[in-house]
């Protein structure tokens, strides 16, 4: 799936516990309201089986990551949970549901987070994410893009998530 990177992409594996909070901006100590949306931001993984890579460009940061799951996705929290937000120290964000891709024998949910941290002397950067992901029989995968708003490249986006994971869905299926 790497080669699916735009050209001068830089690529790093990337391994163990690593969540979509974490990709967003957000520490480990990070509070959700409201609590039950964590699930979206935290999926139950087994974090020993954790795989995936960053690939980082003019465009963004890609995250491509798989893990064995130890549930699949409550539909109860994808519907109580269209907007929500996550807050760590100087680091705060609201995370909005928006459509995820359809894909055969697996349940999916996509959202926007857009994220801004306080650094000295009160000055704001703001990051935006997007997140697709797939619950698969035994498994979570998702793709996570990361961009910077003021950036004056062009940015990659919610359009380049859902590709990207269509492509890894068939890619982990054989």
């Amino acid at each position: 799936m790497r080669g699916e990177l735009p050209d001068g992409y830089e690529v790093a594996d990337i391994a163990g516990p690593v969540a979509p909070a974490a990709l967003w901006g957000f520490g480990a100590q990070w509070t959700v309201d409201p609590p039950r949306c964590g699930a979206l931001a935290d999926p139950a993984v087994d974090p020993g089986t954790t795989r995936g890579w960053s690939g980082s460009g003019t465009g963004g940061i890609v995250y491509a990551v798989v893990a064995s799951a130890k549930g699949g996705l409550d539909p109860a929290v994808a519907t109580d949970c269209r907007q929500w937000t996550l807050s760590a120290g100087r680091t705060s964000g609201r995370v909005t549901l928006t459509p995820a891709p359809t894909i055969e024998g697996a349940e999916t949910v996509a959202t926007a987070t857009a994220t801004t941290t306080v650094v000295e002397g009160g000055t704001e950067t703001r990051s935006h994410a997007d997140t697709v992901t797939a619950y698969l029989d035994d498994h979570v995968a998702f793709i996570t893009v990361v961009t910077d708003p003021g950036s004056p490249s062009r940015q990659l986006g919610a359009d380049f998530a859902t590709a990207l994971m269509v492509k890894t869905v068939t890619a982990l299926r054989g």
